[in-house]
């Protein structure tokens, strides 16, 4: 399962109140595309299917499907606010290659 870092988990949290939905969670999901073979997917999502994995961290709902989860076992999700590169970031072990944008991976 993708683990959150606790400030991508106070910015998702931020996120959520800002939209007034805090009933939400945050779904991370790899599908086929991008440059590299795969790329990640990541949004709020209230609709859960049965074989979901679901995780908290804090306050804050991950939700993955079965088919991501392997491809996410030992993921990461980060969040910087600074000048350069802000935004989430994953780090996954799982990959072999990323393109250039860090947007895929194979």
């Amino acid at each position: 399962m993708i683990t959150l870092t606790d400030k991508a988990a106070v910015k998702v949290k931020q996120l959520l109140e800002s939209e007034n939905a805090t009933d939400l969670a945050l779904r991370v999901a790899v599908r086929p595309g991008g440059c590299s073979g795969y790329s990640y997917e990541m949004f709020f999502d209230g609709e859960f299917a049965a074989d979901d994995v679901v995780k908290t961290f804090g306050e804050v709902k991950v939700v993955v499907d079965p088919a991501s989860l392997q491809l996410l076992e030992g993921a990461n999700l980060d969040y910087n606010d600074g000048l350069q590169d802000a935004g989430f970031k994953i780090t996954n072990p799982n990959a072999s290659r990323s393109c250039g944008c860090g947007q895929s991976f194979s």
